[in-house]
């Protein structure tokens, strides 16, 4: 079974530094605001399990992703600068993930290949 679904999930995992939690979670609502404008966007949210914080993020394609990085780029930088980013996984049908090498490829992600399911 193939799928014919081009959705794009990121699964990022951040361990903020103890001292700045309470303003890495003041940031996630910047981050919500500024991704509600992105047409391809189909969910995003975060989570924590104390000082771990995880991106639920999903695009409709690679161009949807590479969009929202744009868009976010500058709360990204900030962010990073009170947290490590220890775990990147990209999800997404092959000819997706291919156009997402070499924007992410700094970041030393994990790319999953999504070759069999459907979404509704």
């Amino acid at each position: 079974m193939t799928t014919q679904d081009t959705c794009v999930t990121i699964v990022p995992y951040f361990e903020i530094h103890s001292v700045k939690l309470e303003t890495a979670k003041r940031m996630c609502g910047q981050f919500v605001e500024k991704t509600k404008t992105e047409p391809k966007c189909l969910s995003y949210g975060f989570s924590f399990d104390g000082d771990v914080m995880h991106c639920r993020e999903g695009y409709e394609d690679a161009g949807g992703c590479l969009a929202h990085l744009e868009n976010v780029g500058a709360l990204l930088g900030q962010l990073m600068t009170m947290a490590n980013l220890t775990r990147l996984g990209i999800h997404g049908p092959k000819e997706q993930i291919d156009k997402l090498h070499t924007a992410l490829g700094s970041f030393k992600p994990q790319f999953y290949t999504f070759e069999f399911g459907f979404r509704r």
